[in-house]
This record gives C-alpha cells, sequence and structure tokens, in this order.
C-alpha cells in the first residue's frame, strides 16, 4: 500500500503557498534582503511581552475557557468601541481564536455546504481560496483592477452571484496591493447584498494600518452588521505574529457555532497569548500609532524609489506592501522574482501567487528597516539595467 493512495483529493490538488518559496531560499544566501514574508520588523513592545513574562511566572499555564479568557474578550470589545465604534458584547459575540487565520477557516466551515460558493476578491491573501475548499465549498475569484485601486466595484460583486453564493470575503485592507474599501464603496456592497442571504467575513488584520483616512469596517455599514464576521488579531497592529492571537466579532448565532467548532479542534488559545494581548488592548494604542507613522514614511519612501526606477506603481493605502507592475519588463511575474532574488539577493512575490489579476505584479513589504529598504532599491535599479 502507498500512503498517498489514502490522501484526500482536494488536499494533494491544493498548490503550497507561493509566499514561502522565495523565503526559503533567500534564508540559503549570505547578504540577502527580504520584502517578501509579511512580519513586522518591529519586536513586541517590551510592556506587551512583560505581560506574558509575568503570566508564567505567577504560574498562569492552565486551559482558558474556550472562547478565551473573559477579560481578554472584555477589552477586545473596549478596543472595537474605542477604534472603529463597534458595539460587540464579550459575552457570546467575541470569540478569541490561534490567529486570525485560524478565524476564517472557522467562519468557513460555520457557514458552507458542499457546493455552496464563496465570492474573493483577487489578487488577496493566499488562505482564503483553499480554505474555502478545505470547507466543502467552491472558491468564486473575482478580479479586481489597478484602475479601480483594487476595489470590488458593485458591478464586478453582481456580476459573480448565482443561487450558490453563500458567502463574500472583504479582505481590506488588502494583502498583497495595500488597497482599501471607503464607506461609499461598502455601502454599495451593502446595496446589492440587501435582499439575499450571503455572509461577509471582514478580514480586518490589517485595520491599523490605514494611511490617510481611518479605517471603515463593513460591520459599521446598516445592511451589514447582522450578515458580517469581523476577523481581526494582534500580529501586524501590535508586531505579535509569533503569539499565533487572533479573534473574530459577529452575530451571537455565527459565535456560538463557531465556538463548538474551536472546542473540538483547539481547545482555547495560548494562556500566555492572551494575557499579552490582555496588555495591548488596554496600553497598545501608543505603540499602534508609533508603528503606523513608521510604515507610512517607508511605504511613501517605497514607492517614490520604485517609480524613480520606473516601475508603475500604484500607491497603497493600507497595510505595508507596494504592489509595482513589472510588465514593462518583459518578465512573467515569477521570472521576475527569481531572477531578482538569484542575481541581487532581494526577494520579493510573484504577484501570479495571489490570484487572478495578480500577474504582472510583484508584492514587495516594506516591514523592513530603511537601511534594508534603500539597498534594495539600489539593487533594483541595479538589476533593472540588466534587462
Amino acid at each position: 500500500m502507498e500512503f498517498r493512495d489514502l490522501i484526500a483529493e482536494k488536499v494533494t490538488a491544493l498548490r503550497p503557498s507561493g509566499i514561502r518559496k522565495f523565503f526559503d531560499l533567500l534564508e540559503t544566501m549570505e547578504g540577502g534582503i527580504s520584502l517578501g514574508v509579511g512580519e513586522p520588523d518591529f519586536q513586541t513592545p517590551w510592556h506587551i511581552r512583560d505581560a506574558g513574562v509575568y503570566s508564567l511566572e505567577k504560574g498562569f499555564t492552565k486551559y482558558t475557557p474556550n472562547a478565551g479568557m473573559m477579560a481578554l474578550r472584555r477589552e477586545i470589545s473596549a478596543y472595537m468601541r474605542r477604534r472603529f465604534g463597534l458595539d460587540y458584547d464579550p459575552d457570546g459575540q467575541i470569540i478569541v481564536t490561534v490567529g486570525g487565520s485560524e478565524g476564517i477557516d472557522l467562519s468557513l466551515r460555520m457557514l458552507l455546504e458542499p457546493g455552496d460558493e464563496v465570492i474573493i476578491p483577487t489578487p488577496s491573501f493566499v488562505c482564503y481560496g483553499p480554505l474555502t475548499v478545505m470547507a466543502g465549498g467552491t472558491p468564486v475569484y473575482v478580479e479586481t483592477r489597478q484602475e479601480d485601486d483594487f476595489k470590488l466595484t458593485p458591478e464586478l460583486l453582481a456580476g459573480a452571484l448565482t443561487p450558490k453564493t453563500k458567502a463574500l470575503i472583504l479582505p481590506y485592507p488588502c494583502n498583497p496591493t495595500g488597497g482599501i474599501m471607503e464607506r461609499a464603496d461598502l455601502e454599495a456592497v451593502a446595496e446589492i447584498l440587501k435582499d439575499r442571504e450571503i455572509a461577509v467575513i471582514s478580514d480586518e488584520i490589517y485595520a491599523e494600518l490605514s494611511y490617510g483616512g481611518k479605517h471603515c469596517s463593513p460591520a459599521s455599514i446598516p445592511g451589514l452588521k447582522e450578515r458580517t464576521i469581523v476577523v481581526n488579531g494582534f500580529s501586524k497592529a501590535f508586531a505579535m505574529t509569533g503569539w499565533r492571537l487572533g479573534y473574530l466579532c459577529a452575530p451571537r448565532d455565527a459565535i456560538a457555532q463557531m465556538v463548538k467548532i474551536h472546542q473540538f479542534g483547539i481547545m482555547s488559545a495560548p494562556t500566555v497569548s492572551q494575557y499579552a494581548a490582555i496588555e495591548a488592548m488596554k496600553n497598545g494604542d501608543r505603540d499602534i500609532e508609533a508603528m503606523r507613522r513608521e510604515y507610512d514614511h517607508r511605504r511613501r519612501f517605497l514607492v517614490r524609489g520604485l517609480r524613480e526606477a520606473g516601475l508603475d506603481c500604484y500607491e497603497p493605502r493600507g497595510a505595508f506592501y507596494v504592489f509595482p507592475c513589472i510588465r514593462s519588463t518583459g518578465l512573467s511575474s515569477d521570472e521576475f522574482c527569481e531572477r531578482f532574488l538569484m542575481s541581487e539577493k532581494v526577494a520579493a512575490i510573484p504577484g501570479s501567487a495571489f490570484g487572478p489579476g495578480g500577474e504582472g505584479f510583484v508584492r514587495m513589504c516594506y516591514a523592513a528597516s530603511m537601511d534594508d529598504l534603500t539597498e534594495a532599491l539600489v539593487r533594483l535599479k541595479r538589476f533593472l539595467k540588466t534587462l
């Protein structure tokens, strides 16, 4: 017997993430610069780390309630009200998860029956389609366009709806494009969905990294809140990627069912991370503002440098990525990234890794030091001269 014959076909059919490949290659090189993996270069602020350390010193290492510590859920509720004007009851409308990715997985597994369709605007983060397939659903990719600022327009959404549509994922601020959806854009979505039984999964992990205006959540739009699951977490805003902690805010009926799935699959999120997260929610607003100011500086620096190098680059308004167009080089996005990595030891990610609409672009992450960004631009200009 060959074990591969026992593996589910839907799993073997999944393609590995196109992000890690270039990061792994860079690890074998000396003097490399990574603009690939989307991870803050900041350390978790010390007062947050200290709260985690203190919890270990006090021996707080037991399981927590399945939905997360009530103290943390209260702080999340206060944070959502303070930062985004959203009201969620900590007792029944919030669940703490193992990162935002588990929150997306829970949402899809709670919603989908075999054959249900999920609308996914692309280019977007690599997990949405595979998690939809694993939950028994069918991804319906909708290609957004640079000329529309990579927004999901009403026309694109209306054209993707079918009687099988069960959910819409709104990945804004968007990884990899940096695109956002403003209030008027979301009101147009609400108008299209108003007479349909369709859930909205709003991935807001980059909500705090919005430039030129405050993030607007679909849950703040009349006609959307009652159908919206807000996915968020601590990794990007608080530089806590390795703590693996996220949360969901949603209607009570949704949370009750997702707690069951979480209970059987995870039990509870890491206890030490929850204690650290309480401190982040209570006293982390200044950290958010300081990191966002620095990201904004890097954002403007990198966009300007890419344009000076001769690449057409959309100005991102959220997250910490730029998504320059490389069609002028005559290379595919995969060829561009491989040659750039091998010749100049700089890792970027092919736009094709992020679904339809991504070919012809590359993603570069500016959650890197100014020294690295400056040197990367020097190497990029040198590389472009060889083409």
